[in-house]
């Protein structure tokens, strides 16, 4: 992947950070989340798939994980995170019909081609699509199903314009463009990719909300390249008067572009070669029934 695609993508152990910090607060601030998820389980209904495995990757508190265990009631639904706050939030919604695995979507804990759907909602502004996708292809079957739903570069355009005028650090996440994603899929061995995308504006009567929102979310920037001091407050009233200057009324436009994507298991990956321990679907099944 080249250069200009890893320009602000976060630092991951900032992220995790932030989403520790959010566990206790994210199910009340997720209406990205739900309306994105709502989305890409329209856009599964239109597989015809019956999984045996299904991984929930970034499952965060596992209202996805809880839907795909009601639509897939006879699959093994396995909920990745790497944060367990938010795995913990997962287990108690979930209950017995969902397995968790703390692990990294980056380096999964799971063998080769056993999965035949990896669901993944808004995960990969918090990590490395290519190395995601490399993983993906490496455990999906070859009839497998890969969708995800992600933000897309217009994501927070009017935040990231208000900086532009205060200086040229980075404030928000360099999101990956749709062609870009689909060159990264069929890179990692995935095959068919289809992406299309969807933009939400949801509207604030004042910045205080809008911060309010990120953070209670875990979308604070982490990206790589960010300013590390404190902003100054010149510069914060610079960028609150440029935002204000978007209002429309009463309040003022934020914009988030949503990118769907779908694709398919394809040609096996490599052997890592790392003596690393991995989880068998039955393993995990039996396991989960307690059997």
């Amino acid at each position: 992947m080249n250069d200009t695609i890893r320009i602000g993508l976060p630092g991951r152990t900032a992220a995790l950070r932030g989403f520790e910090r959010a566990s206790s607060s994210f199910d009340a601030a997720d209406f990205v989340h739900a309306e994105s998820r709502k989305r890409l389980f329209e856009r599964i209904e239109l597989v015809n798939i019956k999984p045996s495995v299904v991984v929930d990757l970034g499952a965060g508190t596992g209202k996805g994980s809880a839907e795909l265990a009601s639509a897939y009631p006879d699959a093994l639904v396995v909920a990745v995170d790497r944060c367990i706050a938010m795995l913990e939030k997962a287990r108690v919604r979930c209950g017995d019909r969902v397995a968790l695995l703390a692990g990294d979507a980056e380096r999964l804990a799971v063998t080769d081609r056993s999965v035949d759907l990896v669901f993944a909602n808004l995960l990969l502004p918090w990590c490395a699509p290519d190395a995601v996708f490399a993983e993906v292809a490496r455990i999906l079957r070859g009839d497998g199903v890969f969708s995800f739903a992600t933000l897309g570069p217009d994501t927070l355009a009017e935040v990231r314009q208000a900086w532009s005028g205060v200086d040229d650090k980075i404030h928000v996440h360099g999101f990956v463009d749709m062609h870009d994603l689909g060159d990264l899929a069929l890179r990692a061995g995935l095959t068919d990719p289809v992406m299309d995308v969807d933009t939400m504006q949801i509207t604030y009567r004042d910045l205080a909300s809008l911060v309010a929102d990120l953070r209670s979310c875990g979308a604070t920037n982490v990206a790589g390249g960010r300013r590390m001091t404190l902003t100054g407050r010149q510069r914060w009233e610079k960028f609150c008067r440029a935002l204000e200057a978007t209002r429309v009324g009463d309040r003022f436009p934020i914009t988030i572009e949503l990118i769907f994507g779908q694709a398919f298991g394809g040609r096996p990956r490599p052997d890592r070669g790392t003596g690393e321990t991995v989880v068998s679907a039955e393993e995990m099944l039996k396991q989960l029934r307690g059997s």
